[in-house]
């Protein structure tokens, strides 16, 4: 019966370490793939980052002047047509993200990268405050070697500042899929449910006293 358990054992550390090895391979091919780039439209461009739970980050670039639009959904992964129970498991490989759909007339894509760093706390691994897992990490994702390069400068910039290793992760843009329909808005929709009282809604009004000159006319929260 022992050896019986002990081959068990074993098999499962080498399906477990397979397993982790193939997800590790599969990540790779996403950081290493070619960056697309999404052309603008009707004078909008678009941009993607991902920065913990969706339904923070949504309202975040939404009281920004200058983005029309900010839509949760899931990139940076490897399967297709994630779903919000999929990512959860933490084996798809997404992240939960954002599209900013923004008029680059009125804001730039370096204000939306500093809004990036500026509405989070730079150096968590894994996670934005009490959201820990891979599909809360940080992930900011360019499409042209112009973004990657306004991206690496401003990491480098505030690691030094800081004084610390910086968590954002900086992944060439492959795909975004939109959440589902109950996650957009989130926020705006839900103002008095638990999770946006006690964690969206301040990580909002810190973003806000901290950076106010990007700040929408009437965007105070």
């Amino acid at each position: 019966m022992k050896k019986v358990i002990s081959l068990l054992v074993i098999a499962l550390l080498f399906s477990c370490n397979n397993n982790a090895q193939n997800y590790n391979e599969k990540l790779q091919a996403v950081m290493n793939a070619e960056a697309v780039e999404v052309p603008i439209k009707d004078g909008k461009a678009r941009a993607y980052f991902a920065s913990g739970c969706f339904w923070c980050v949504e309202a975040i670039y939404e009281s920004v002047k200058g983005v029309e639009e900010s839509i949760s959904g899931y990139s940076g992964g490897f399967t297709k047509n994630p779903t919000y129970e999929a990512s959860n498991t933490g084996r798809t490989g997404h992240a939960e993200a954002v599209e900013i759909i923004y008029d680059p007339n009125v804001v730039s894509f370096a204000t939306l990268v500093d809004v990036y760093f500026g509405s989070q706390n730079p150096t968590q691994v894994n996670g934005q405050g009490p959201d820990r897992g891979s599909q809360y990490r940080s992930i900011i994702f360019y499409q042209n070697d112009a973004q990657k390069k306004i991206i690496e400068e401003k990491k480098t910039a505030l690691a030094k500042k800081l004084n610390a290793k910086i968590a954002a992760e900086v992944y060439p843009f492959q795909k975004f899929w939109i959440a589902e329909d109950y996650h957009q808005d989130y926020e705006k929709l839900h103002p008095n449910q638990r999770y946006i009282q006690g964690v969206s809604i301040p990580r909002l009004k810190r973003f806000q006293a901290k950076m106010p000159e990007v700040l929408k006319k009437g965007a105070k929260h």
